[in-house]
């Protein structure tokens, strides 16, 4: 009768990376380590159940039979192991050895100072990621970060999103020679006298400003985009055109947000939510001292 070794949960980690993609060399990219470490790990599981996992002439990699039960079987397994590395942190009330935070842009920019002073305390090691919505929210579901502030609600099992925030879409251009907008018509004559400056079109911030104008009737040429809210807010600010942002946003172009004029229009209809994202089981306890931290930090001077 064969031995049943223990599974090894690192190189179950390495083989779901590799069936993701059907590729060695997209999971050695993705988890920073070398082709052969890959290939390694994968030999090892097809040595332990004494089957081929992966159809190697195949291009690109298919999974055996032996390989799509692993991948349905093995994530759920990997995702326990986890959730009992959490728990064993959580469980035991002191200083947790590690933890990888991912914040979005404008979040970071404004209150992620005051946020992380507090997470240090309590943290030996603190690896903090910066970023747009939808790469910090694909790190979280590749596991490569604990917890996530960003803008959008995460749809994944077993994942808890926690609303911080919700903030209203506003208008904002140069203060010489344009006046306050009070209507959308008021909007369209703006954007006859000067360009509009764009979140980038990849940015969910950009995907919902696009939607609110286009729920007014407003489409403005696309010549100017721009990736961050300090750099939109200076645009605007050294007259080049008007944009629409939010408070937070505005906040970390503070520098040029002196220089802008903003206003409010009811009929955009518009806002943007901010979320904290932790794995329910995992991190619950973190998740809440977070949350009500960084709610304390929202509410008071930034």
């Amino acid at each position: 009768m064969t031995e049943m070794r223990p599974i090894d949960m690192q190189a179950l980690r390495i083989f779901l990376a590799t069936a993701q993609d059907c590729s060695m060399s997209k999971a050695a990219e993705r988890l920073g380590i070398s082709q052969s470490a890959v290939s390694q790990s994968v030999r090892l599981l097809e040595d332990n159940f004494g089957t081929p996992l992966l159809n190697r002439s195949a291009r690109p990699l298919t999974l055996t039979g032996a390989g799509l039960a692993l991948v349905h079987r093995g994530a759920t397994l990997l995702d326990q192991a986890m959730n009992l590395r959490g728990a064993v942190i959580e469980a035991s009330k002191g200083i947790k050895p590690s933890l990888r935070v991912g914040l979005v842009d404008s979040f970071a920019a404004t209150c992620g100072t005051q946020l992380l002073q507090q997470l240090i305390r309590g943290t030996a090691q603190l690896s903090v990621r910066t970023g747009l919505t939808p790469n910090l929210a694909e790190a979280l579901a590749r596991r490569e970060l604990d917890l996530v502030i960003s803008t959008r609600s995460v749809d994944l099992e077993g994942m808890a999103n926690h609303l911080l925030l919700t903030e209203r879409f506003f208008i904002i251009a140069p203060k010489k020679n344009t006046s306050t907008c009070r209507s959308v018509p008021d909007l369209v004559e703006l954007a006859k006298q000067l360009p509009f400056v764009r979140f980038n079109a990849q940015s969910h911030l950009g995907e919902q400003v696009e939607r609110a104008l286009r729920r007014v009737g407003i489409s403005p040429a696309r010549r100017l985009e721009v990736e961050t809210a300090d750099t939109l807010t200076a645009m605007v600010a050294g007259g080049i055109g008007w944009a629409i942002t939010t408070p937070l946003c505005l906040l970390q172009g503070a520098r040029s947000a002196t220089a802008v004029r903003h206003s409010f229009i009811p009929e955009l209809n518009a806002e943007r939510r901010i979320f904290l994202h932790v794995r329910e089981g995992e991190y619950d306890e973190l998740g809440r001292e977070t949350f009500d931290l960084a709610g304390s930090i929202l509410d008071g001077p930034v």
